[in-house]
């Protein structure tokens, strides 16, 4: 059964007066009378005293509790014994100080015994009296290591202690059936004393041996493992668990090894017959040898001033840490955040994509800040420490602060959380700037390799849109290979621009084959090229930039024109009324056709309407919609065309003749559809029907076989043109599977 934390140690800490007196029944908790005092009741209806009763604790049964809920991984044991002896020898080097007696630094040992199938973890810190281990050991969920702070009062001492030795104490029955606890205190003439218990409702206490603690002071535990805990009798074992979780521990620990080395030694058996002069003949032995080897060799650099620190040293620490030897970051930043929380930080930007976030950007596998409590590392994955948009930011916390639960693996909601997250996202950010205010050329990598994750910022981060919006790069239709920024965009606006403009495409060439690009370069207007459906969600996000609209140019787009162009706009729309009545007559999936004298070189374009979805936003929507089984026709219904029409190019005045000619002809209905079809392709839209729009081509190709040139047989070899180029479009395509897992988890 799993109990959440703080009921447990309600539980746990409940009337502990006789806390490991047997009891024989009770599941948790029993309701047999220990004690017993008459109190007024509101409720009595014989107006009688009532009885009030004690709570009584069958503590085997909180100690199982405590023991098998609390953890869910066995190997935290290590973890939590080896951060009380940190804290042992924490408060010894303290006292130390304060009492101004010279003392060796603590350090911790570890010892595995196959024959006794036994773990010894053994401190030289401030041991234990014998009061001492009733309190601490003796009673759940007390807290040395607190009272020892408490006592300290408002001396403002800077002592680096962390845990509780109560409940992580009792992390050892995870993997010992039994324990025995052998200390010593380092008080004047304190004896050394021996604890032991099975983790049933008692244990005794009894005296040592002196010699059995080495040094002055100090707490050996030794754990009798279980039947079925023979992996932590291995050096291996105990080594890949400190290097997880105490590599940054303080004080030395060392770990009990046997190590083969092999040495050529001279034969002897060989060299009986040797002759006089003949060089010896030698073989090869093995040579063993125990002893405690040091695994704590890595120093906490974030513990150390920014100023101590070497440009090499925070390389070295990054591939250490993140185990990335070839990766170079491109960016850190060391701080300390002080006030109401105390935390000690160190982030990185790498340097490349992280091989695990090229495969999903948002990968939960992907490990990315280390937390640590007092140099203990507790868990890499919470992910309120950072928004999911910083997830290839990477780097250490150690904080004294944050609400942990009883068994440090569960990170609490605070408002310790909440600044300590703020912080970082402001770290992040200064990173961000300062790297693209650098002039190396650096900020175009970055944005090549982390972009995708700056749009997810504007479109979840409310907070830091505004910033964010600064370091988004564009390719646009006058920057050629180069990006720019909105900032640049907006400064190199002509007088009378009030917007900025973009337009969707599936890469930067498709994008600049868009028609509509042409209404906005006839005003001398630059565009924007969003070229992945993850643009089209973010500007519908960000919609402003420094009071200045953001707008689609693929949209129907109105500008505010003089009284003369207003009325030859309204002449030009008389004179092709023809035109238009017909083709909104003769077309299907058209919601209105209108002149436009802003375009130059096509003869038509198709605009969405200001809720219209792009090209590429509904393809995508449909492969969504197929994926779910929804009916794509909806979708098509909710998404008809605009159509803009180019009177002076020889097109369409070929199809107003047409129109006036004959205009129930079959000819004039294809040529009218190829229109549309063509002005489809170049904004970016798709041909549904493709048989039938090559056997259109044909038919206007073949219409003409005299050898004669007319402007349909312009427009049919521009349209075969346009065709072939769809095709290899569809060819090329991206792998649209990988693009929808993406903007599906977005969309979500």
């Amino acid at each position: 059964m799993k109990f959440a934390s703080s009921a447990l140690l309600l539980v746990a800490c409940s009337s502990f007066s006789n806390a490991f007196a047997p009891v024989k029944s009770g599941f948790g908790v029993s309701n047999k009378i220990s004690a017993s005092k008459p109190v007024n009741t509101l409720f009595s209806t014989a107006e009688k005293e009532a009885e009030t009763y004690e709570f009584t604790s069958d503590v085997g049964r909180v100690m199982d509790l405590i023991i098998n809920s609390l953890y869910s991984d066995k190997d935290i044991f290590l973890r939590e014994l080896v951060s009380n002896a940190a804290d042992a020898c924490d408060k010894k080097r303290f006292l130390s100080i304060t009492d101004e007696a010279d003392v060796e630094t603590p350090e911790i040992k570890i010892r595995a015994n196959m024959e006794d199938n036994t773990l010894t973890i053994e401190d030289s810190g401030v041991g234990m009296t014998k009061d001492e281990l009733k309190n601490n050991l003796g009673k759940i969920a007390q807290s040395g290591t607190r009272a020892f702070v408490d006592a300290l009062g408002d001396g403002n001492a800077d002592v680096n202690l962390i845990g509780q030795f109560g409940v992580g104490f009792y992390s050892a029955y995870l993997v010992a059936d039994k324990v025995t606890v052998i200390t010593k205190s380092m008080q004047d003439a304190s004896k050394a004393y021996r604890w032991e218990s099975e983790a049933d409702s008692s244990y005794t206490i009894s005296e040592a041996s002196a010699d059995d603690i080495e040094g002055t002071s100090g707490t050996k535990l030794i754990l009798h493992l279980k039947d079925d805990a023979p992996a932590y009798l291995e050096a291996t074992k105990i080594e890949e668990l400190l290097q997880r979780y105490s590599e940054f521990i303080e004080f030395p620990i060392s770990v009990w090894k046997e190590n083969t080395e092999y040495k050529q030694v001279p034969d002897e058996e060989a060299n009986k017959d040797l002759e006089e002069g003949e060089e010896p003949k030698m073989k090869t032995v093995p040579e063993t040898t125990e002893g405690y080897e040091a695994v704590n060799n890595q120093k906490p650099i974030w513990l150390r001033s920014p100023k101590e620190v070497t440009e090499e040293e925070y390389q070295d620490f990054y591939k250490s840490a993140f185990r990335n030897t070839y990766d170079i970051p491109m960016k850190h930043t060391h701080f300390v955040l002080e006030g109401q929380v105390m935390c000690k930080s160190i982030l990185y930007i790498p340097g490349t994509l992280p091989f695990d976030l090229s495969r999903d950007m948002f990968d939960e596998n992907a490990r990315n800040i280390r937390l640590y409590v007092k140099r203990v590392f507790i868990n890499d994955k919470f992910e309120d420490l950072l928004p999911r948009w910083l997830k290839f930011v990477k780097g250490v916390v150690d904080s004294d602060d944050l609400p942990l639960n009883v068994s440090r693996e569960i990170l609490q909601k605070s408002k310790v959380l909440s600044i300590i997250n703020k912080r970082l996202v402001r770290k992040s950010l200064d990173m961000i700037r300062d790297i693209a205010e650098s002039e190396d050329g650096s900020y175009a990598s970055f944005w090549n390799n982390f972009g995708k994750y700056l749009k997810v910022g504007i479109i979840e981060d409310d907070r830091n849109r505004d910033e964010i919006a600064s370091y988004l790069r564009f390719f646009s239709n006058n920057s050629d290979e180069e990006y720019t920024s909105f900032d640049e965009y907006i400064e190199k606006m002509p007088e009378g621009q009030k917007a900025v403009y973009y337009v969707t495409g599936e890469g930067k060439e498709k994008a600049k084959m868009s028609p509509v690009i042409e209404k906005l370069k006839s005003r001398g207007y630059d565009v924007l090229f969003a070229t992945e459906p993850l643009d089209e969600i973010m500007f519908e996000s960000l919609r402003s930039y420094k009071d200045v609209d953001i707008k689609d140019a693929g949209k129907d787009t109105s500008f505010d024109d003089d009284e003369d162009s207003k009325k030859k706009k309204e002449e030009l729309n008389r004179e092709f009324v023809d035109v238009i009545n017909y083709l909104e007559t003769t077309l299907t999936g058209v919601e209105k056709v209108s002149v436009s004298d802003l375009l130059t070189d096509s003869p038509a374009a198709l605009v969405q309407g200001a809720y219209g979805m792009s090209p590429s936003m509904q393809r995508y929507m449909k492969a969504q919609a197929v994926a779910a089984g929804s009916e794509v026709g909806d979708l098509d219904n909710m998404n008809k065309v605009c159509m803009e029409i180019n009177p002076k190019h020889p097109i369409i005045k070929d199809l107003a003749k047409m129109v006036k000619g004959d205009k129930e002809s079959e000819a004039t209905k294809d040529f009218a559809t190829l229109l549309f079809d063509v002005a489809g392709l170049t904004s970016g839209y798709e041909v549904t029907d493709m048989s039938s729009f090559a056997k259109r081509v044909m038919g206007m190709m073949s219409s003409n076989s005299d050898g004669s040139v007319s402007e349909a047989e312009v427009v049919s070899e521009a349209a075969e043109e346009v065709s072939e180029a769809a095709e290899e479009v569809s060819e090329d395509k991206p792998d649209e599977d990988e693009e929808r897992a993406v903007e599906a988890e977005l969309v979500d």
